[in-house]
């Protein structure tokens, strides 16, 4: 919610700076994100001046410019070249100087030294439209006052600036969603911490009818969906553009002003916290008004041109014939105000905040109007409100106002009685606070205090406030004017403390990898940590020494626990191909277990040897993607496990292109590599399921497996932090090089010397095509790469490509022997 610093000063005499008024609303639970200024006109005028033209001479070499002296208040004559039809000697005008920024719209420019068809120009004399105070461009601003040379522009306009506020209201606290209810709380606040303010709203005594006949009836046919509603007829108004200062309201907290009427609403509404809507008489069909329900399934058109199909439970403001708007949500296209409105029917009432949340989520709608009414407005400003805003349509469209408001209220709702027991208060704050205080407190809210006793308090909470009706929101409402930061930290804290551990962020994490694998098909599976022996024995990745031996295994098949997540998901592969399910995807989070032959236990230490730590596995067998009429299958490969081991590390912030990649010396498997942070902390690996492995299975087909230290992912991952970025601005560039490196060279090498030659517009490298055969020299192969540059800012000019790419090639044949074909 938007608060405006001039407005708010309307009800309340704050002297606060705003940054000082921000920080006084969030102790007092009105939490301020940010404080902006807003101006006006764009620029505040700055740079401009005022200065009175000395001479004026036609200009040589044009037949419409001419050549002026004048006097900026500097005591200097600065010569300015003007096309203006208009401009003449001993004229007061306005100035631009060097270096002001103009803006039209969107755009901006700065007024610079120039030569203007050979004659030098020191500034610009301005029109209206040109500084944003008018519209005309027939002329430069004459200005007929004596005001003196030099004078600031913002200074003569009368230009002034607004802070806004933007304040993040919790859910309950819907009596401070306006200004006033910002300023009642300040009010508050300053009477117990500063000099005493109080709050006060424009008096509404001057209200009266001017005649007695012309009022629009109405009729309440559902009191528990509404039960106050308050109208008034006002005739012959003129519904013309609104004054500058409702319009200056309004567009402070980002509202756009449209018309009189309209505008005046929105001033109620964001002033007071009650919706108002008015009605187009002559669209009100049988000149009567309605609040009641519509059969179900009834169509209604909102004010956007949306069509809607009405539940029997919304509660509806009809004509005679039709409905005309979703009460306390949304106003019908048929009876809308507009410009050539003469009559109109307002309306401020309130619903029952149970009806308005449920038919504004059964129809979509979230409005202004509805933000307040599901959350409870006060019941009995409605009269005072449409008072309001009928002596202000007065004052500035004209009109009549026929007859006294019409107020349907036959069960008022009465102010919340509480008693607030003072040792109850003090138990719950911890702090001795004297009763005194909090009654002043109390008071300052604008609760009244019938009756009070040494021990407790009788209070009567005004009806606004819909959240303070037990004892506990009274002391609640109590200490956050008193000030939380008032209440001192004890020695010695009763309660249980919370915060984020490793563990929380490691399941979170766990969760997020879960459902991204699953999402891409994979199925998680659960092993057993208990396994068979003759796994690990002869086995040089995982020696049967290093495995932690059960003292009483109940088989040979559950004597120690894994070492690796390997051997149970083979096991599972095994299960499934034996039953024909051949394409699998696999994945398993889970603990492996290890022992340390060479560490010693100590007293305090004793279970030194042992290690227990978490693993990611993800088995790849059979077809990645299954044969169809539209494309042929697709067998699974180490390519395709690589990607998604890369997708896992980049969705929980590891860059993949900062990981080490090295050929793996594991005898697990056939062909592999082994993963490495960029500070060379081992991280896994990946590859082709060795022979061996597969045959102590019995698995003939190949299986491609990755398993990663979840553990130390997670605990890198935890200093990383994903986050997004907007899409480029700008194209991307491609370039493709066709390479002849030796056998020996690696795609990884390729990339790895492109990327360090190129950090900064570098977007991608990648392999599209490998070929070894004849009429390549002997021991030679070609690569063909694409590599891809990109400016997120700026459009790359062809030499900024051609630079790049020179150092890229130059440095493949430095580093790697490289040549192009």
């Amino acid at each position: 919610m938007n608060i405006s610093y001039n407005w708010l000063k309307d009800y309340i005499p704050v002297t606060l700076l705003p940054e000082q008024l921000a920080e006084a609303l969030t102790s007092i639970g009105l939490e301020t994100g940010s404080v902006e200024e807003v101006e006006s006109i764009r620029g505040g005028l700055r740079g401009l001046v005022i200065g009175k033209v000395l001479t004026c001479v036609e200009h040589p070499d044009s037949d419409h410019l001419h050549i002026t002296t004048v006097d900026l208040g500097d005591g200097q004559a600065t010569q300015i070249v003007c096309g203006a039809p208009n401009v003449a000697a001993g004229q007061t005008v306005v100035v631009a100087t060097v270096g002001t920024t103009l803006y039209d719209g969107d755009k901006e420019f700065k007024i610079k030294k120039s030569k203007i068809r050979g004659v030098e120009s020191f500034g610009m004399i301005c029109a209206e439209d040109e500084i944003g105070v008018g519209t005309s461009h027939d002329g430069i601003i004459v200005i007929a006052d004596e005001v003196k040379p030099g004078t600031p522009a913002a200074e003569y306009f009368g230009l002034t600036s607004d802070y806004v506020l933007e304040v993040d209201l919790t859910p309950n606290r819907i009596d401070a969603a306006s200004h006033y209810g910002v300023a009642r709380d300040l009010s508050a606040w300053s009477k117990c911490h500063s000099d005493a303010l109080e709050a006060s709203r424009p008096s509404v005594d001057a209200f009266a009818p001017d005649r007695p006949d012309g009022a629009i009836p109405v009729e309440v046919l559902d009191y528990k969906a509404c039960p106050r509603y308050t109208g008034l007829t006002i005739r012959g108004i003129h519904n013309c553009e609104s004054p500058e200062w409702l319009k200056n309201r309004l567009t402070a907290i980002g509202q756009r002003p449209i018309n009189a009427v309209v505008d005046i609403t929105n001033y109620i509404l964001h002033g007071f916290g009650q919706p108002l809507h008015c009605f187009d008489i002559a669209k009100i069909d049988g000149g009567k008004v309605m609040v009641g329900h519509c059969p179900e399934g009834t169509p209604f058109v909102t004010l956007d041109g949306v069509e809607h199909k009405l539940s029997e439970a919304d509660l509806m403001i009809c004509s005679a014939t039709k409905p005309m708007c979703i009460a306390g949500v949304f106003g019908g296209i048929e009876s809308g105000v507009t410009e050539q409105t003469t009559d109109i029917f307002l309306e401020s009432a309130y619903f029952n905040p149970t009806s308005i949340r449920k038919t504004a989520r059964r129809q979509g709608l979230q409005t202004d109007a509805s933000f307040r009414y599901e959350r409870g407005t006060d019941p009995n400003i409605t009269l005072y409100a449409i008072k309001l805003a009928a002596l202000l349509i007065k004052e500035i469209a004209g009109g009549e106002i026929c007859g006294a408001p019409v107020d349907i209220y036959p069960e008022p709702v009465m102010p919340f009685d509480v008693t607030l027991d003072f040792n109850y208060a003090r138990t719950l704050i911890g702090k001795e606070i004297p009763s005194e205080t909090m009654l002043a407190i109390a008071r300052s809210l604008e609760m009244d205090v019938t009756a009070a006793t040494d021990s407790e308090a009788h209070l009567r909470v005004p009806t606004y406030r819909v959240d303070v009706q037990r004892p506990c929101d009274v002391v609640e409402d109590i200490l956050r004017i008193y000030g939380y930061n008032n209440v001192e930290m004890g020695t010695t804290v009763h309660s249980s403390l919370s915060f984020k551990s490793q563990a929380d962020i490691d399941c979170a994490l766990t969760n997020l990898i879960s459902e991204q694998l699953t999402a891409q098909g994979f199925n998680e599976i659960l092993n057993n940590s208990l396994t068979a022996v003759r796994y690990y024995t002869d086995s040089q990745a995982y020696p049967a020494d290093r495995c932690v031996s059960l003292l009483n295994p109940l088989s040979a098949d559950l004597s120690v626990m894994r070492q690796t997540l390997l051997y149970g998901g083979l096991e599972s592969i095994a299960h499934n191909v034996n039953r024909r399910a051949e394409n699998l995807m696999f994945y398993e989070m889970g603990h492996v277990y290890r022992f340390n032959p060479e560490a010693q236990p100590t007293a305090e230490a004793p279970l030194a040897p042992y290690s227990e730590t978490s693993h990611l596995g993800l088995w790849l067998t059979g077809k990645i993607r299954p044969a169809s009429w539209l494309e042929a299958g697709a067998d699974a490969s180490v390519y395709h496990l690589r990607a998604i081991v890369e997708n896992i590390f980049a969705r929980i912030g590891i860059n993949p292109a900062e990981l080490k990649l090295t050929p793996t010396q594991s005898a697990i498997f056939a062909a592999g590599l082994d993963i490495a942070a960029r500070s060379g902390k081992y991280l896994g690996s990946l590859g082709i399921v060795a022979r061996r492995e597969l045959q102590l299975c019995g698995i003939k087909q190949e299986v491609m497996y990755a398993e990663l230290e979840w553990a130390e992912m997670v605990r890198i991952a935890s200093r990383h932090k994903v986050s997004s970025t907007p899409l480029p601005k700008t194209m991307a560039v491609s370039r493709d090089l066709a390479l002849l490196v030796d056998k020996g060279v690696t795609m990884q090498q390729i990339e790895q010397t492109v990327r360090s030659s190129e950090r900064k517009l570098l977007r991608g490298v990648s392999l599209f095509d490998v070929y070894e055969g004849k009429n390549l020299p002997e021991g030679k192969k070609s690569y063909a790469i694409n590599i891809t540059l990109q400016d997120d800012e700026r459009t790359l000019q062809d030499r900024q490509i051609d630079a790049v790419m020179a150092k890229i090639i130059a440095n493949l044949q430095k580093q790697l022997g490289a040549t192009l074909r």
